[in-house]
């Protein structure tokens, strides 16, 4: 994270996991730019798109990274995950193999990572409906069993793309906000001003994680 001057800037690191062709480059494309390419080619080199999110009047920005066709090696260098805060970890709703590997990539994730991370899974292609392999009860199963959110998008036609972006950058800043409010820096004010806060939060991954899909 970083912050402006005034407190008010903030940037977090989002990264996208998956297998090869499950469109994740296009679900870049298409939040950052709105762009789709149909004959889009396996993504060479570092990637990342910045978008600006405006939340309780901050700006947050997400850079967004993309996994540059590494995934073809069947795993990505720690480097690329690390200082990440956000991840979607994308499946092809058409193709049952790719979401097999969602158990792989998480235990990469888990591993590579360092800090809190806010977990999406993505079933990408649900305009796809005709030829689906993965339920979206498996896709919500898996979700809930593993503490993500889950959603179901399509890049095609622009289905849920931001709503998945922007709940992960929402999360994303809940989290930060809560580590500053657990802090021993803000506490110790909190007591010399005497203070109390009560949390009345609710754990949002839990909610939002079965209500979002499509088609």
């Amino acid at each position: 994270m970083e912050e402006g001057d005034e407190g008010e800037e903030y940037l977090f690191k989002v990264v996208i996991i998956g297998d090869s062709a499950v469109g994740k480059s296009n679900l870049l494309s298409r939040y950052a730019r709105n762009e789709f390419n149909i004959n889009s080619k396996a993504t060479i080199g570092v990637e990342f798109q910045t978008q600006s999110v405006e939340i309780d009047g901050k700006e947050v920005k997400a850079q967004i990274w993309d996994t540059a066709g590494q995934e073809r090696f069947r795993a990505v260098t720690s480097a690329y995950y690390r200082g990440a805060v956000g991840a979607l970890i994308v499946y092809d709703i058409s193709r049952s193999t790719t979401f097999d590997s969602v158990q792989r990539w998480l235990h990469e994730l888990n591993t590579h990572s360092d800090t809190t991370v806010a977990r999406m899974l993505v079933g990408n292609k649900c305009d796809l409906e005709e030829i689906r392999s993965v339920s979206v009860e498996e896709g919500k199963s898996l979700a809930e069993a593993e503490g993500l959110f889950f959603i179901e998008t399509s890049a095609l036609d622009s289905t849920n793309v931001k709503t998945a972006f922007e709940i992960v950058i929402k999360e994303i800043y809940n989290n930060v906000s809560r580590k500053t409010l657990n802090s021993d820096s803000y506490k110790a004010e909190l007591s010399l001003n005497r203070v109390t806060l009560s949390d009345s939060g609710t754990d949002e991954s839990k909610q939002g994680s079965s209500k979002l899909s499509c088609c």
